[in-house]
């Protein structure tokens, strides 16, 4: 098939080269025409995972136009934060029934929606619309290392198009009908690996990681069924396999930045010296705002918050925290 994959960052390009692998035709937007010329010239992106040639398969260009040209599906991954944009830019050259699988992380400020609410307020037609999620780190999934993803939908049919689309022999998939359960999932496991690297950053050990990690999960599925998900989604890739791979990787921006944030590092300092966006910075207070509409307490979410946007103390948030009255470990 002809793929438009829109996004050149690193997971754009992880998920470009495995459709190649996959036998497809690719077409990759890019921002910067310096990485089309790398794509194009190469067979590398010169700004991400730079030391691992592309499928021969791939093209890259500027032009949403040219990249959306007779495409059989369409590929995002752009940052959450300009979903809506993209989507409001790509509306007139995609077709009305042309399958969309979106796999950015997060939850948009002021609406509270999710990706593919955002997606289906901007294009319509929500039944061809899916979700990709899982514990991918692109730096192994582009040099082909056994690795799992769940596609979610409303449709049957449209989670078992991508689901067939992006299946290798490496990369496995799954399909799903709880797509809010999944986009949740996605967007919270970035706020509690920031909470873990932090941990880490402070010099606290392997229990406090598995404390945060666990009770996050608990603070996931109460977001997740409040938000009309299943908590068994939690469960599974998208939920408890993502938060084990982002909380405990090397590759984890998000782990990595809250390492460095105990250290004194800033976001922006972060965002300049990796080119990375780091989406838990982002969904901690998208979540946070998300989970005053529900009613969902989420004490986590609300430090790594505090942290990063209220000028809170990190290690006087931590012990806040910990001194909160105590309860049932199921409630």
């Amino acid at each position: 098939m002809d793929v438009a994959v829109i996004g050149a960052g690193s997971w754009g390009t992880a998920l470009a080269h495995v459709l190649g692998a996959a036998g497809h035709d690719v077409r990759i937007w890019a921002r910067k025409e310096e990485v089309c010329a790398g794509i194009n010239e190469t067979g590398r992106n010169p700004r991400y995972l730079s030391d691992c040639p592309l499928s021969g398969r791939i093209r890259a260009t500027s032009s949403y136009e040219a990249a959306l040209a007779g495409a059989d599906a369409a590929v995002i991954v752009t940052p959450s934060s300009v979903l809506r944009q993209v989507a409001r830019d790509i509306a007139p050259f995609i077709g009305t029934d042309t399958p969309v699988v979106i796999c950015s992380k997060g939850v948009e400020a002021g609406t509270g929606e999710l990706p593919v609410e955002v997606f289906s307020d901007e294009l319509g037609n929500r039944a061809r619309i899916a979700a990709l999620t899982g514990p991918n780190h692109a730096e192994e999934v582009v040099r082909g290392i056994a690795s799992g993803t769940v596609v979610a939908s409303n449709d049957r049919d449209t989670a078992r198009f991508f689901q067939q689309l992006f299946a290798t022999e490496t990369f496995r998939t799954y399909v799903s009908d709880d797509i809010v359960g999944a986009e949740v999932c996605a967007a919270f496991k970035n706020v509690i690996a920031i909470a873990v690297g932090a941990s880490y950053g402070f010099g606290l050990g392997d229990n406090t990681a598995a404390l945060i990690m666990t009770r996050g999960l608990a603070e996931m599925s109460r977001l997740v069924e409040a938000c009309g998900g299943h908590a068994m989604t939690c469960m599974g890739l998208a939920g408890v396999g993502d938060l084990i791979a982002t909380c405990t990787s090397e590759h984890s921006r998000n782990r990595t930045f809250g390492y460095r944030m105990a250290q004194g590092t800033t976001l922006e300092q972060y965002r300049e010296e990796t080119h990375m966006v780091v989406e838990g910075a982002l969904a901690c207070k998208t979540l946070g705002a998300l989970a005053e509409m529900r009613g969902v307490e989420l004490p986590i979410t609300a430090m790594v918050r505090a942290v990063l946007w209220e000028g809170a103390d990190p290690q006087e948030a931590a012990s806040a925290l910990f001194d909160r009255s105590l309860k049932p470990e199921f409630y």
